[in-house]
C-alpha cells in the first residue's frame, strides 16, 4: 500500500445561491466552457450552450448521464436550478406513490424516498467531477426564522430554498463552495435629523458560515467578496487530458427540438497570419514564452463562445489582433504574474 502527500488537484464542486435575479445564471456562465442542464428557463438570454430543456426528472438523470459518458463535451456542468431539479424529484415521487405530497408521509418515510431519488443526480455528478469536470449548481434563496432553544429570541436566516431539509444538508455537505450571493444595503444617518435610510445595494458573495446564512469554502477565500467570478477564478481547475478537449460531439439526448452540436474548429494548417508574427515579435521583446502566453490566455477564457484553444498556432488571427495585440500592455503584465511551477502544472485555474 502506497502512502502519497501533497494536495491533489481536482475540478470544482460549487454550490451557488442567491436571491431572484442576482444574476446566478450569468456568474456561472463564466466558468470554463459550461454546458447548462436548465431547469427553469433562465438562460434564454446567455449565450451559453445547453441540453435540451428537461421536463421530467427522468430527463435531468439522462442529461447528467449523458455528460458523465461524454466528459469531452465540457468543461463545466452547470444545473441550474436545485431547487426546480427537486421540484422534478418530488413530481415523479407523489405520482409514483399517488400521494399529493411525498414529504408529508408519515414517520419520514417520504423524505428518505425523495433523498435516495436526489442521490442518484448526485452519484452522476460524482463521475463528472472524476473525469475532471467541474460541477455547478445554482439555487434560489429563501430566508427562515431561526429558533434557537438556548438564546433569547430569534432571527432571519437565509438558505438554500428546497423543500427537503435532507437533501438540503447533502447539496451542502457534497459541495467544495457553498457560496451565498446577495445585495449589500448600507445605513445612512441623518446626522441632523437621526433619521435612517437604507443606500447602496452592492452586489456581494459571502464565502463562509454565518448566523444568518449558510456558507463554506476549503480554500481560504475572504468571508465577503465581491459577486465577480475572477474572486474564485484561480481556484477552478481545468485538466489538460485528452478528455477535456472539445471536440466533434453531438448532444444525443431525445427531444423534440433539433440540437446543437458542440464542435471544435480545425486546426490552421496555413502557415502563421501576420498577427500571428507580430505578437510573436512583441513576445520575444517582453520574454513572454509561448507556454505562458497560451497558460495565461487558457486563464483569463478568452476566445470564441464555442472554443477554447490551448494553442498559439490556433489562435485566429482576429482574436490575436483585438484580445492580445490591442490589449498587450495589460495582457503582458497578466501573463508575468504565473510562476514557472503553475505553468509546468497539469490543470489550468481559469480567470
Amino acid at each position: 500500500m502506497e502512502i502519497t502527500g501533497g494536495t491533489i488537484p481536482s475540478a470544482k464542486k460549487v454550490v451557488l445561491y442567491g436571491p431572484e435575479g442576482i444574476g446566478k445564471s450569468t456568474f456561472a456562465s463564466e466558468f470554463p466552457n459550461p454546458v447548462f442542464i436548465d431547469t427553469e428557463g433562465s438562460t434564454k438570454e446567455l449565450n451559453v450552450m445547453r441540453l435540451p430543456a428537461p421536463k421530467v426528472w427522468e430527463d435531468i438523470l439522462e442529461e447528467a448521464k449523458y455528460i458523465a459518458d461524454h466528459p469531452e463535451s465540457c468543461y463545466t456542468l452547470v444545473i441550474d436550478t436545485a431547487d426546480w431539479a427537486e421540484n422534478m424529484c418530488i413530481e415523479k415521487l407523489n405520482a409514483e406513490h399517488k400521494t399529493t405530497n411525498i414529504l408529508t408521509m408519515d414517520y419520514g418515510k417520504g423524505s428518505l424516498f425523495v433523498v435516495a431519488e436526489f442521490k442518484k443526480l448526485i452519484n452522476y455528478l460524482d463521475k463528472i467531477i472524476e473525469n475532471g469536470i467541474n460541477v455547478v449548481i445554482t439555487a434560489h434563496a429563501a430566508m427562515r426564522k431561526q429558533e434557537q432553544p438556548d438564546e433569547m429570541g430569534a432571527y432571519d436566516r437565509w438558505e438554500l430554498k428546497l423543500q427537503s431539509k435532507q437533501v438540503k444538508s447533502m447539496i451542502k455537505e457534497w459541495a467544495d463552495m457553498v457560496l451565498f450571493a446577495n445585495y449589500k444595503t448600507y445605513v445612512i444617518e441623518d446626522d441632523k435629523t437621526k433619521s435612517k435610510k437604507a443606500q447602496g445595494g452592492k452586489r456581494v458573495m459571502y464565502t463562509t458560515h454565518h448566523p444568518c446564512w449558510d456558507a463554506k469554502n476549503r480554500y481560504g477565500l475572504d468571508d465577503c467578496v465581491d459577486f465577480n467570478y475572477d474572486e474564485i477564478a484561480p481556484i477552478v481547475a481545468v485538466f489538460k487530458n485528452p478528455a477535456a478537449k472539445i471536440k466533434n460531439i453531438k448532444v444525443e439526448v431525445e427531444d423534440e427540438e433539433p440540437k446543437k452540436a458542440i464542435t471544435s474548429k480545425p486546426q490552421r494548417k496555413n502557415e502563421l497570419s501576420k498577427e500571428h508574427k507580430e505578437l510573436k515579435e512583441l513576445m520575444m521583446r517582453d520574454g513572454i514564452s509561448k507556454e505562458r502566453l497560451e497558460y495565461a490566455v487558457a486563464t483569463k477564457r478568452i476566445g470564441s463562445d464555442d472554443f477554447v484553444s490551448f494553442s498559439f498556432e490556433d489562435y485566429e488571427p482576429e482574436f490575436i489582433q483585438k484580445s492580445l495585440i490591442d490589449k498587450w500592455a495589460g495582457f503582458c503584465k497578466y501573463a508575468k504574474k504565473f510562476t514557472k511551477e503553475e505553468i509546468e502544472k497539469g490543470f489550468v485555474p481559469f480567470n
